[in-house]
């Protein structure tokens, strides 16, 4: 009998075919790029906001010397409000006289945003002046931090003070440590130190590939970094 009687007969059928590579396929819209993502399958749901004794509290910790790092933050505000969290943000080094758009829209939401910036001299020879001032601003963070009151504590540039020394770690880290159970933090800033970037369970590095200020010397601009 020949190949071709024996295929016909059943006898002899073709080797199966080796299951696909599911990020290689996308149904009838043609093969996926390998490197692609696999879309998330989702049940859908309430998602509702568990008691903060059942909830997994985060150090969240944004630096590089990309441009995002307070704006990341900023997106993590906003989608906590949605699930109406409490959430409050201090800044460092943003004085109080500088309205950004962010306030304005925190006003709007019902969110407290306090910048804390106004005074920092940034001159080595008045170093006492600048850590007096930083260790002001960090028992307001306390405060606000330890009184239990919001899910989402944010800490914008709180890597600074760390970074030149106006804040010790042994005065800053115990007190996120001990902080009320559930409460995420979100600190950012460039700089951040390698006791911070041990201490906090995510880290994200925005690096700069390319700024429209280096190339074509457009400057801030209202909505984007106002």
């Amino acid at each position: 009998m020949t190949q071709d009687d024996e295929r016909r007969s059943g006898r002899c059928r073709p080797a199966p075919r080796e299951a696909a590579d599911p990020r290689c396929s996308t149904g009838d819209r043609g093969p996926r790029h390998p490197n692609a993502p696999v879309p998330k399958q989702r049940t859908p749901g309430p998602y509702r906001v568990p008691p903060r004794e059942r909830r997994n509290g985060l150090v969240i910790l944004n630096t590089g010397n990309g441009k995002g790092k307070t704006t990341a933050a900023l997106g993590t505000l906003l989608r906590a409000r949605g699930r109406d969290m409490t959430v409050a943000m201090l800044q460092f080094l943003k004085t109080e006289g500088v309205k950004r758009g962010e306030h304005t829209a925190a006003e709007q939401l019902g969110v407290e945003i306090v910048p804390m910036g106004a005074g920092f001299t940034w001159l080595s020879e008045r170093i006492e002046e600048d850590r007096a001032l930083a260790r002001e601003c960090w028992a307001q963070c306390r405060e606000v931090l330890e009184s239990g009151r919001y899910d989402i504590v944010i800490f914008d540039e709180l890597t600074y003070p760390l970074a030149y020394g106006w804040l010790d770690h042994d005065e800053v880290l115990p007190v996120i440590r001990e902080r009320p159970v559930g409460t995420h933090v979100v600190i950012t800033g460039r700089m951040a130190t390698e006791e911070l970037i041990e201490f906090a369970d995510l880290v994200t590095e925005m690096n700069e590939v390319k700024h429209p200020y280096r190339t074509r010397g457009i400057g801030a601009q209202p909505g984007l970094e106002l």
